[in-house]
């Protein structure tokens, strides 16, 4: 029987992706994460974790190089999904250490304790369509080999994750495959987010807890969406279907519709009729990225993958979620 690794399981992606695994596979499966993580996002799989049946998790940190050494060791995975990071393009503004640090060097740990352990696993390393930043409309759309032009101190982490995974996989033979995942969403994803944070808003006023003002940032932004159940099973196929060493990746949805758009949509799903829009300068980035349309003919060709779930079901899944989550807890912030 296979086993995979995944960090930051506790992630949106990386409990959607161990739904998956369950669902689609046979695979023992470890949960790398830390003792504090928010585990709200696996607490329907808690039965699972505490009959360890099938998943387990494994705790440690990406900067604490023993512990990854160690979960590795233990573990010995057939593949990895390297899921974690500090994730937020606009938390990195302000903690640009601490996302250079996690982002760059906790890769480095991983794949060097892989490396050290002389065990041989498909390793997915997730870098991000952030990586392309700020691109001009005759780049659209973007292809794996555009240049880089990172727009924030995350963007810049994530080209050093991208080109560590690569390097990997060329100077050392190990089977390392890099993505550039392109905008993706859907139930559980965090609320610092603009999409999120319009559902999550939208179902505060709805209630009555917030007043009818949806707080927005830069609503011009043009984003190709997908759908994260959409974006696992891509990674499952990466690592399943003939991966190749020092491969990379965009991958992506096919809707593609400018921020401001998004919202409309959402506030179409409610009945509130009163909702205005308003814009605060403290959600607007320093630098944007503001064109981020994929090519991802490479990986469909190689994979056969397309995205199934519709941008409306989506995001109307997102507003449900939302809608339950108010429903059922007490206060939220506005953000």
């Amino acid at each position: 029987m296979s086993s995979a690794l995944i960090t930051g399981i506790t992630g949106m992606v990386g409990s959607h992706l161990v739904d998956f695994l369950l669902e689609n596979t046979d695979w023992d499966i470890y949960g790398f994460c830390r003792w504090n993580d928010n585990f709200e996002n696996i607490d329907h799989l808690f039965d699972k974790i505490n009959n360890k049946e099938r998943l387990h998790l494994v705790y440690g940190d990406l900067n604490d190089y023993v512990s990854l050494f160690t979960a590795l060791r233990d573990t010995a995975p057939d593949y990895v999904f390297h899921l974690a990071a500090q994730s937020y393009p606009k938390t990195s503004f302000n903690a640009p250490l601490e996302t250079l640090q996690t982002n760059i060097i906790g890769t480095a740990n991983l794949l060097e304790a892989i490396r050290s352990i002389q065990i041989d696993p498909v390793i997915h390393v997730c870098a991000s369509s952030e990586v392309f930043g700020r691109v001009s409309y005759d780049q659209l759309p973007i292809k794996e080999d555009c240049t880089f032009h990172p727009a924030s101190p995350y963007a810049i982490s994530k080209v050093g994750t991208d080109l560590l995974g690569r390097y990997y996989g060329e100077a050392y033979n190990m089977k390392v495959i890099t993505t550039r995942m392109f905008t993706h969403t859907g139930p559980r994803r965090g609320d610092v987010f603009a999409e999120s944070s319009f559902a999550k808003q939208i179902a505060m006023i709805e209630a009555g807890i917030q007043k009818p003002i949806i707080k927005v940032g830069n609503l011009d932004s043009l984003r190709t969406w997908a759908d994260v159940r959409d974006a696992v099973r891509a990674y499952y196929m990466l690592v399943t279907i003939n991966p190749l060493s020092g491969e990379y990746y965009n991958i992506g949805g096919n809707y593609t519709c400018s921020v401001g758009q998004m919202l409309e949509f959402l506030i179409s799903q409610s009945a509130q009729n009163d909702i205005k829009v308003e814009v605060e300068s403290e959600r607007l980035r320093p630098i944007d990225a503001d064109l981020q349309i994929p090519d991802t003919t490479k990986f469909r060709e190689h994979t056969g993958w397309e995205p199934k779930i519709t941008f409306e079901d989506t995001m109307k899944d997102l507003l449900r979620y939302w809608r339950n989550k108010v429903k059922n807890e007490k206060k939220f912030m506005v953000r």
